[in-house]
């Protein structure tokens, strides 16, 4: 087990927090108790339907509301072993809050995420203070063992249920830090690296074993690792930036999402150019709107983005949308991007056709 320290961090304390406030706080004890009764206990609950990974809504609320934060964290995490960060990011408002029997009554639903998240966090904590394990590691060793590619979200969760199982999970990652995207490109104001890190540490903690700056196919090739173990997971993630591949987009003023994302989270030194004025984004997508709103938070005057469809055709999801414009940024749909025009190397402006 490799414990990752926050030593390892690049991100100046406080340069994050300033700009990008957690937009879904940490309910208090007493916010949390009344939010949780609320509750209707639904029988044949649609929550539970609308989770992906299927938790027992019902009863983690109904364990919080009687006090039982450790009994909910378990409802949660035999679920979703990555219970905590999916309670921070995860799109409730399209799922199981979107699917709370509250709508059809006009009022307000259960926040489903928000009492996740205190479950969860609060169990974490309570684990750190008195060091008695939510789960303790298994006795009984499986003479198996498996190979996991990538250090993400899948990786962890499939290495965590594994060893929990007894089976030797051992996570091979190219980058010197775990959790992937949640690490490296998760909006800041949604989940910040030191929380996926803290995550990371957690399911290490149970057996699992980490070898960072590792790249399958050039330090250890795939067919190494199917001779050496039972099984090989591959959870390598989405990839890289979709490029648009425009004449004159090539060079300095023009950023892939997730990268500037990373840069965001991740580069002490980065700021946004002082004469840039305004920030187009291309896409209707949730990453281009997460770092349209991040632009403007870090103070660009003028955030457009261009969509070549109407705002019903995003594929980004609405709340979001919604989220983004309480921070000036503007939707300019039906535009195709032609090309980028610069003076130089300058970017001056965008060709496009509606």
């Amino acid at each position: 087990m490799n414990d990752v320290t926050s030593s390892k961090l690049t991100i100046s304390p406080g340069r994050l927090e300033k700009k990008f406030a957690d937009y879904k706080p940490l309910y208090t004890e007493s916010e949390a108790l009344i939010e949780a009764n609320r509750c209707l206990n639904c029988y044949d609950a649609p929550c539970i339907s609308a989770c992906p990974t299927g938790i027992d809504i019902p009863a983690f609320i109904k364990k919080i509301a009687t006090g039982n934060i450790i009994g909910s964290a378990k409802v949660i995490f035999e679920a979703n072993m990555l219970g905590y960060s999916t309670g921070r990011v995860c799109p409730v408002e399209d799922l199981c809050v979107g699917a709370c029997v509250y709508n059809d009554l006009n009022y307000s639903p259960i926040q489903i995420g928000r009492l996740q998240r205190y479950a969860t966090e609060k169990a974490l904590e309570k684990e750190v203070s008195t060091g008695k394990k939510l789960f303790p590691r298994n006795s009984r060793k499986s003479e198996k063992k498996v190979a996991l590619i990538g250090a993400g979200p899948a990786s962890l969760a499939c290495a965590a249920y594994l060893a929990l199982d007894g089976v030797e999970a051992v996570i091979f990652e190219k980058d010197g830090l775990p959790g992937g995207l949640n690490t490296m490109a998760v909006a800041p104001y949604k989940f910040q690296t030191e929380d996926s890190i803290n995550e990371a540490n957690w399911i290490l903690q149970h057996g699992v074993e980490l070898k960072t700056g590792i790249e399958i196919g050039k330090d250890i090739s795939l067919e190494q690792l199917i001779d050496e173990y039972d099984a090989v997971f591959i959870g390598i993630g989405l990839g890289t930036d979709s490029r648009l591949d425009l004449p004159g987009s090539d060079g300095p003023g023009v950023w892939g999402a997730t990268d500037l994302i990373r840069q965001i989270k991740n580069n002490p030194d980065f700021s946004l150019p002082e004469d840039l004025n305004t920030a187009l984004v291309i896409g209707g997508g949730n990453t281009a709107i997460d770092i349209s709103r991040e632009l403007a938070m870090l103070g660009a005057e003028d955030v457009r983005m261009l969509y070549r469809r109407s705002r019903k055709e995003m594929r980004g999801y609405d709340h979001e949308i919604v989220g983004a414009s309480h921070y000036g940024v503007r939707l300019v749909e039906n535009v195709t991007p032609l090309e980028v025009v610069r003076h130089g190397e300058k970017v001056k402006a965008l060709k496009v056709s509606s």
